[in-house]
């Protein structure tokens, strides 16, 4: 004998008409979809474990999809709440500018640029107000570009 699910699905006719359109459509975020899968599945009393084995997830998944649910209903148990945190510094025109930067041509005197120097040129340049080597190192880091090749990194030719 089974025991009862801790944070049962019961969904109302309109919730269950808005998942089953969100999979039928199939675009979206796969993560929002495998919860409205969950969701579908448990409404049709599914167990855990078949819903994972169907779904190729964890019974965890599972079950935090259930109380996010039952806690807070469909929006919570789709979709991640905002996530906390100090927004970014740089912008994407703050960013494209250091790459641009980083892809010119070096200082009189350089053979080529460093962190620190494309750090302190940004500044000198008023790209932006002040930036950390280790940003900038970031920065460039996430573009694939490369310091030391011998062209701008825009053809792999």
């Amino acid at each position: 004998m089974s025991r009862p699910l801790r944070y049962p699905v019961t969904l109302s006719a309109e919730q269950e008409q808005t998942l089953h359109g969100m999979t039928m459509k199939g675009s979206g975020k796969a993560r929002v979809m495998t919860r409205a899968r969950i969701l579908l599945l448990a409404h049709r009393q599914v167990t855990d474990s078949a819903i994972k084995d169907a779904l190729g997830i964890s019974v965890q998944m599972v079950q935090a999809t259930r109380k996010r649910f039952a806690l807070g209903g469909l929006d919570a148990a789709l979709f991640d709440a905002p996530h906390t945190g100090r927004p970014a510094k740089f912008d994407g025109k703050d960013r494209a500018a250091i790459t641009a930067l980083a892809c010119s041509e070096a200082p009189e005197g350089h053979a080529q640029w460093s962190i620190r120097l494309l750090a302190e040129k940004a500044v000198e340049l008023n790209l932006v107000d002040h930036i950390a080597p280790s940003t900038v190192f970031y920065i460039l880091k996430k573009t694939r570009s490369s310091r030391t090749a011998k062209g701008s990194g825009a053809s792999r030719t």
